[in-house]
């Protein structure tokens, strides 16, 4: 482990390499905040979550290569939805973000009567809730029996005019029966009956909240890339067919571990949400019409090391066609920041750190350092993000990741061309509330396995 000490004239973190590499901001137990929680009632429970490379042979570097790889894909159909909604009113035509896979984090819930448990991906990208469904006519291997409808006493099929089906970017009518249909650039689809069922939510029986009547997608034709780790997936967008509009809670947040701690995160919805705390930075969230699932972050602009970037303020604005902006997304792994802003990042991160470059190309990071050999500290620039209502000052680990046994150190960052994105690598031991009813986002440096 790497212990970092700050040395502020130089706005520069000192930081001690050792067998494991880890890159250590430290936060003193004051400025973290002290969290209190109220007790588990209806419309609030905790439900720990696991990152979809858990349990694998990985260094930190091999998850973030393996996230970048998946989040390619997903940054490209995120760019697409916008694109559709600028150039079409058709709702029929916009392609949505929801599959098993789309995302990085976990979580265990149990559907039906009597509950079948089974492993969702969360995606605050999202707003659809959806399983895979008997009679299956293609789905993908998953790591839990199939939901039977059959076999459940609660299970309901939505008629074409619930509000729920008029909420469907793509739906269809067939004896009274709302279908789905969602299909993405990539060919990935899922198609199937919108129904209604019981869910059941929290991490142990004792503390297990039920939710009757909660609108899903009974996806009977499934295909595309999917994780085998995934039974379907939970929408916690700003739409009405995601969980948390469907509960009318205001307020959800989410605490997120290192990636290659073995340690669980956590989500926390309802009254397991309310927290009080000492020290945090919350920003207002910005709507797009075009796009009114995502949550839009107000970034200002961003310092490296003493200094602030040369970028123009509206470059994270959101435009007036609804490309551009900022969404915060757990389910990126790194943070994509427009490439204009990016390449002036880059080149000042570049100054700032006193070490070559590694020109290699082998991690697919953009900027790679060469790490010392023999050395015990290494100085990295300070990484400030500034938010309308507060600046967020990264630690170390949660934007340079490095490898011991390749020798390098790399910017966990890239260049996107349209809108931008806060991953989660930049969440990590960062609880993040959202406060639907205030439309604002807290950050509150937190130490993620101790909620």
């Amino acid at each position: 482990m790497f212990m970092a000490t700050q040395n502020c004239s130089k706005r520069v973190m000192l930081v001690t390499l050792l067998v494991t590499i880890l890159f250590v901001h430290p936060i003193s137990s004051t400025s973290r905040g002290s969290l209190k929680h109220h007790k588990i009632s209806q419309g609030g429970f905790r439900v720990t979550l696991r990152h979809v490379d858990s349990g694998k042979n990985l260094t930190k570097l091999e998850r973030v290569q393996h996230g970048i790889n998946r989040g390619h894909s997903r940054l490209q159909r995120l760019n697409a939805m916008v694109l559709a909604a600028s150039t079409t009113q058709d709702s029929s035509q916009l392609e949505a973000p929801i599959h098993a896979g789309n995302g990085e984090y976990l979580m265990e819930l149990s559907i039906g009567t009597p509950p079948i448990s089974y492993p969702a991906v969360l995606d605050t990208g999202s707003d659809l809730i959806w399983t895979q469904c008997k009679p299956c006519s293609q789905c993908y291997k998953q790591p839990t029996p199939i939901f039977d409808p059959k076999k459940s006493s609660t299970f309901s099929k939505l008629s074409c005019s619930s509000n729920l089906c008029s909420a469907l970017p793509s739906s269809s009518c067939s004896n009274n029966v709302c279908n789905y249909d969602y299909s993405y650039g990539d060919y990935s689809t899922t198609q199937g009956i919108l129904g209604s069922e019981t869910f059941t939510f929290g991490d142990d029986k004792k503390n297990q909240v039920s939710v009757k009547n909660i609108g899903f997608g009974c996806g009977e034709d499934n295909e595309g890339q999917g994780f085998e780790q995934a039974s379907g997936l939970v929408g916690l967008g700003r739409g009405p067919l995601s969980l948390v509009s469907q509960l009318k809670e205001q307020k959800f947040s989410y605490c997120l571990t290192s990636m290659d701690d073995t340690k669980e995160s956590v989500l926390l919805l309802g009254s397991f949400a309310n927290v009080n705390v000492t020290k945090h930075v919350t920003t207002p969230l910005i709507k797009n019409p075009l796009q009114p699932s995502f949550y839009y972050l107000s970034l200002e602009g961003i310092t490296v090391g003493d200094t602030r970037l040369s970028i123009e303020k509206s470059t994270f604005d959101v435009s007036d066609d609804g490309s551009g902006g900022v969404i915060i997304d757990s389910g990126t792994t790194i943070t994509y920041i427009e490439e204009n802003a990016f390449e002036t990042l880059k080149k000042e991160f570049i100054s700032q750190t006193k070490l070559p470059v590694d020109k290699s190309g082998s991690t697919g990071l953009d900027v790679c350092f060469t790490l010392p050999s023999g050395k015990a500290e290494v100085e990295i620039p300070k990484l400030v993000f500034h938010f309308k209502g507060g600046d967020l000052e990264l630690p170390g680990e949660n934007y340079m990741i490095a490898d011991s046994s390749l020798g390098v150190g790399c910017l966990a960052m890239g260049g996107s061309n349209g809108m931008s994105i806060f991953g989660n690598v930049q969440q990590q031991n960062i609880l993040v509330n959202h406060d639907l009813q205030k439309e604002t986002i807290s950050f509150v440096p937190t130490q993620c396995n101790k909620l």
